[in-house]
């Protein structure tokens, strides 16, 4: 067995890196979840997690993944026999389709090739030719991490005023809370989704879903069983009804960290650091690409539409993606995301969000790139450079040293 030294780099799209300064926030004994001092925090918490969602909105807090914020959103706005509308954008889209459909939703699709954003305007039309208005919901993914597409949720809001719709717009945000501008009661959303493991920074846990007044009147009326899900009962005034029983105490002790370091680097400070990261990362697969005779490609098309907080590399026939990450992570000690769906095995996902610096997006192409040349995978050379390059460009001018 060959011993390891050093640190494993983590450039999975999630769980994303930890820093310590929430690891130090959860550490700590458990206290009385009925007791002042953690109604106190805990409500206090639960009123700034608004402005990540920039919303005045309620906003509820489960112990819980992404999956279970989807069905949150689901069991409080939708009754058995609701027909939502799900435009595919990738893995992540058809997921809570399948989910819908388990809980009795009928769904309709506008179909997708992975590859591009959402069209607002396949919307449009179905929502117009929806006449008696059987279509309670759109649910849209902002940034599918299978296929690394961010699709455009004004032009969605857009599309549903235009069609004179009044479905309501469920969003998941999962992987783009933290990472890019999202502006829930600017843009007209009624369902914010997200979860704690991706751009907030903190270990998997934490399912977060804003809704808007008209999903709160909507989940009024919804004859979906639920109990653990339910706003209404988590609406009590009595407090440990807004976790439906004992509250992760440690999980929200993280998350006032999480947002403490979010306002200290501002929103726009963070969206700006993931822009940055993400462009190197996305140069540096240009410069493989471009020598790869095919063998190397990103997967979204369009650049506007490329994410901000992961990149999905995709590979060309025959080459056996799963050999290749297993090698990142045995020789380099770099975990690398896989594909998902249709790309399982035919590509691989570099994760770039949250806890995240230039250095470890380096490491990670490092090992990438060094990989390549390993599993004999034909790709042009120099991608570490034109990364760096770009890091040296943007880095705000060269820095007084002092003597």
């Amino acid at each position: 067995m060959s011993v390891k030294r050093g640190n494993d780099f983590l450039s999975v799209p999630g769980p994303t890196n930890i820093p310590y300064q929430i690891l130090n926030a959860m550490n700590r004994p458990a206290i009385d979840f009925s007791g002042p001092e953690f109604i106190a925090t805990s409500k206090a918490c639960l009123s700034d997690v608004r402005r990540l969602f920039r919303t005045e909105s309620m906003v509820f807090v489960y112990s819980a993944n992404g999956h279970g914020a989807w069905e949150a959103a689901l069991s409080n706005t939708l009754s058995p026999g609701d027909k939502a509308l799900v435009p595919q954008t990738g893995n992540f889209s058809a997921s809570w389709q399948d989910m819908a459909e388990a809980l009795g939703i009928i769904i309709e699709i506008t179909e997708n090739d992975w590859r591009h954003a959402i069209d607002p305007e396949l919307v449009r039309e179905r929502l117009a030719a929806d006449t008696n208005h059987e279509i309670k919901a759109v649910l849209m993914v902002h940034t599918d991490t299978a296929t690394s597409v961010t699709s455009d949720i004004p032009a969605m809001r857009a599309a549903m005023d235009a069609a004179k719709h009044p479905a309501l717009l469920v969003v998941d945000t999962i992987a783009s809370l933290g990472t890019v501008e999202f502006r829930m009661d600017d843009w007209g959303v009624d369902v914010a989704i997200a979860a704690s493991q991706k751009g907030l920074m903190m270990p998997p846990g934490l399912g977060l879903v804003a809704a808007s007044p008209k999903a709160l009147k909507a989940s009024e009326n919804t004859t979906m069983p639920r109990r653990y899900w339910d706003w209404i009962s988590r609406m009590d005034t009595q407090h440990y009804r807004a976790f439906c029983g004992t509250a992760p105490e440690h999980m929200i002790f993280g998350l006032c960290e999480s947002i403490r370091m979010l306002d200290e680097e501002t929103m726009e400070g963070a969206f700006a650091r993931h822009a940055r990261l993400a462009e190197a990362v996305r140069r540096a697969v240009g410069v493989w690409a471009e020598g790869s005779d095919g063998a190397i490609e990103l997967n979204a098309l369009v650049p506007a539409e490329r994410a901000n907080s992961v990149t999905t590399i995709r590979f060309g026939e025959g080459i056996d993606g799963i050999r290749f990450r297993e090698t990142v992570r045995e020789r380099f000690q770099v975990s690398l995301g896989g594909g998902l769906g249709m790309m399982f095995g035919k590509a691989f996902r570099i994760g770039h969000m949250g806890n995240l610096n230039e250095p470890m997006v380096l490491a990670t192409l490092s090992a990438a790139e060094a990989s390549l040349g390993i599993c004999g995978i034909p790709h042009g050379r120099g991608g570490i450079l034109a990364a760096m390059d770009w890091f040296a460009e943007t880095s705000g001018g060269p820095v007084e040293v002092q003597r």
